[in-house]
This record gives C-alpha cells, structure tokens and sequence, in this order.
C-alpha cells in the first residue's frame, strides 16, 4: 500500500519579496516554499516550525492557511523520480519574528542549495515551483482566489 503525505508550507512576504528554498537538481536551479512533511503525532503548524527551523535556521509565526495543493508526481515533470509520490500540502501565511535570523538550518532538503529572497516583480522569471500559484502574488501580498488547488505542480 502506498501513502499520501501530508506537509505543510510557508509562504513569507517582506519588503514585496518571497523568501524560497533554492533547490538543484539535473535539471538545474528552482524554488520552493520553505516547510516540508508533518510527523506522526505533530500537527500541521507543529510540523511547519520544526521544518522552518532546519530549512532557513529561524523561527517563524504560523498564520492562517491560504491553500491546499496536491502533487501527484506521476502527472508532472518529475514523474521520473516522483511516480509514486503524492502529497497533500498545506500553505500557510508565515511571518518572522526576526527576518534577520535566517542563515543555515539545522537540517537541509536534499537538494537545497541556499535560501533566497526573491522579489516579487523577479519571481515570474524564476523556476518558482508549484508554478500555477506565480499569478496569485500581488504587489501588496498574495490572494490565491480558491482554497483549493487540486493536484498541480
């Protein structure tokens, strides 16, 4: 039998600028949102912390969920390494409480590179992966329209 997983994410503007995960892979550079897979027994904001703190090395404040996106990697362009993943994340507004506390995490993604602010006006000529949400930044923030986004990359 296989799992879904579930995970949650962080979406943090400062300054109209989005803090990512700069990710490599062979396919070359992209971003993602900080966060990652919630353990048996944390909740989702729990899960958010612990991931926050080993991915950008700060804490951060978990606000209200913006979104839920799944992936299903056998319908993406991962599906080479991903065609038995599926995940269900959950996207929440994020602040920190001291923006200048971000530098090296405890623990890093395997493929994470650096950590990395980028402006919003930049992000539509970046890899910024899922690459459906690029549109729902506005100048003063972010507004996705739907709370769910179905299974999207």
């Amino acid at each position: 039998m296989r799992y879904i997983r579930t995970a949650a994410r962080a979406l943090i503007i400062l300054n109209q600028k989005v803090l990512a995960i700069k990710m490599r892979d062979r396919t070359g550079v992209f971003y993602i949102l900080p966060g990652g897979g919630q353990r048996h027994g944390e909740t989702l904001r729990e899960g958010l912390r612990r991931e926050c703190l080993e991915e950008i090395g700060t804490e951060v404040e978990v606000g209200e969920l913006l979104y839920v996106r799944e992936y299903i990697g056998k319908n993406h362009e991962f599906r080479n390494t991903h065609h038995a993943f599926h995940q269900v994340e959950n996207v929440f507004r994020c602040s920190l409480p001291n923006p200048d506390g971000i530098g090296p995490g405890s623990e890093h993604d395997k493929k994470q590179i650096g950590v990395e602010w980028i402006s919003l006006e930049e992000l539509p000529h970046r890899r910024f992966l899922p690459e459906v949400i690029k549109p729902f930044f506005k100048d003063d923030g972010f507004e996705a329209g739907t709370h769910y986004l179905g299974d999207v990359n």
